[in-house]
């Protein structure tokens, strides 16, 4: 992949990003994340495709509810939309290939700032579309998904596709095709549907029923334009229980899955988790990823952390590597993501304010995953992990416990091998035992 730079360099005096090993002091390189390295039988890059977030690298100011931005971009000062989205869209590929990733996502606004006209929306979007296109043509950086925003503008305070108000899904509607349009143009593998408000802050004023069976219509007629208009990809959900929303119907993997199984949208969504949304709905990361996978839905992942002391979605760049290892488990046994990628759905703090900085935080995102995903694979190559998970359940591998697991037992019949067997053995889950295995091999 070649460095990509505009008529003007924003990042200047970094280079590329180069894997320099673990005796590296350089904090602009890798010392994990070797994209060729060859891990469970795939270079890293396959199992890792990375995606930079155009929101948060490229649109987040660093504003909070407390205090003005503190992120001033160079790229954001020319006043007509399109052409600043352009120098935005410069910067954007710059990063992206001096850092060495191969993919991108944004939403519609992030690509370029919308106005309340939908004529002038799809304008804007088409024109910067256009240009995204001839960006990843000269460098080789490819769209993983895009999304469109439907939370930020007023007339979301009630949701969109769940709005009380028939116009306003209509403008949400206008805003998904669009969105979809731009993804097909520009080869992206997903689309995704964020529902930052789909959801409610007061049951007194809420038809629960109504709204679902309204955003599963929107889902539905949202797949059947892509469908009709070529796309191929994956249409993902990503769940979040909370934030802006009191409640969303999105809350937490297994809401999403039973929500799809209800709407018979399973063969076309799969899930895009994120780490902090898992934190919100009470769960780990490990939790929600084992419960997609498990129903072969695990299809793409927002990669961030939260603070332990914030009840809310700080989206701070992973560094936990005992969690990701964990997570690295789950995503090895499950082939990895299908057909998703990683994309850094994570912010760099409010005082970090030098341009190196997003390259620091990257790159200690991109070794984090990297050093998990090796340790992950030695767990499950040299260490008795596995057999200790199959030993737990070997009473269902033959005899009673199988006839038990291929419905071949009445509860009477179950009764009665109880009233026949001896006291069950109190055995060990060996929870410590594995606890440190996995610390052993970080």
């Amino acid at each position: 992949m070649s460095v990509l730079i505009g008529e003007k360099e924003y990042f200047k005096g970094i280079n590329k990003i180069k894997f320099e090993g673990l005796e590296s002091e350089n904090p602009l390189a890798f010392r994990w994340y070797d994209e060729n390295k060859i891990v469970a039988g795939k270079p890293m890059k396959e199992w890792l495709k990375f995606a930079g977030a155009y929101w948060h690298s490229f649109c987040g100011t660093g504003a909070d509810p407390f205090g003005a931005p503190t992120h001033l971009f160079e790229w954001d000062q020319k006043t007509d939309a399109v052409e600043r989205a352009k120098d935005k869209a410069d910067a954007a590929f710059e990063f992206f290939t001096k850092l060495g990733l191969h993919y991108y996502c944004f939403h519609d606004v992030d690509a370029v700032d919308y106005t309340n006209d939908i004529v002038e929306n799809e304008r804007r979007l088409a024109a910067i579309t256009d240009y995204l296109k001839k960006k990843q043509d000269a460098s080789g950086v490819q769209l993983l998904w895009g999304t469109a925003n439907l939370f930020s503008n007023a007339k979301y305070m009630n949701g969109a596709s769940t709005n009380p108000d028939f116009t306003v899904l209509t403008h949400a509607a206008a805003q998904v095709k669009s969105a979809i349009d731009a993804t097909i143009k520009l080869g992206g593998t997903g689309y995704t549907f964020w529902g930052g408000r789909e959801g409610y802050m007061s049951l007194l004023n809420t038809n629960i029923k109504r709204e679902k069976e309204h955003l599963a219509t929107f889902l539905k007629v949202s797949r059947d334009y892509a469908r009709a208009n070529g796309f191929k990809g994956s249409f993902y959900i990503e769940p979040k229980p909370c934030e802006p929303s009191k409640h969303q119907y999105d809350y937490d993997a297994e809401t999403v899955i039973g929500f799809l199984r209800q709407f018979d949208l399973l063969n076309d969504f799969k899930l895009n988790l994120e780490v902090n949304h898992a934190t919100l709905a009470g769960h780990t990361m490990q939790h929600e990823m084992q419960i997609a996978a498990d129903a072969g839905l695990l299809g793409s992942m927002d990669a961030n952390r939260g603070d332990m002391q914030n009840g809310w979605d700080t989206d701070q760049f992973p560094n936990n590597i005992n969690e990701l290892t964990e997570c690295m488990l789950i995503f090895i046994e499950a082939g990895g993501l299908n057909p998703g990628g990683i994309n850094f759905d994570a912010k760099i703090r409010r005082n970090s304010t030098d341009p190196a900085d997003l390259f620091y935080a990257h790159i200690g995102g991109m070794d984090a995953f990297a050093r998990a995903l090796i340790a992950a694979d030695q767990i499950l190559q040299k260490s008795d992990y596995k057999k200790i998970r199959a030993n737990r359940y070997a009473s269902y591998d033959a005899g009673h416990g199988k006839n038990f697991e291929n419905g071949k037992l009445s509860l009477t019949q179950l009764r009665d091998i109880a009233a026949q067997s001896a006291e069950p053995e109190v055995i060990s889950g060996k929870q410590e035992f594995l606890e440190n295995l996995i610390n052993r091999f970080i």
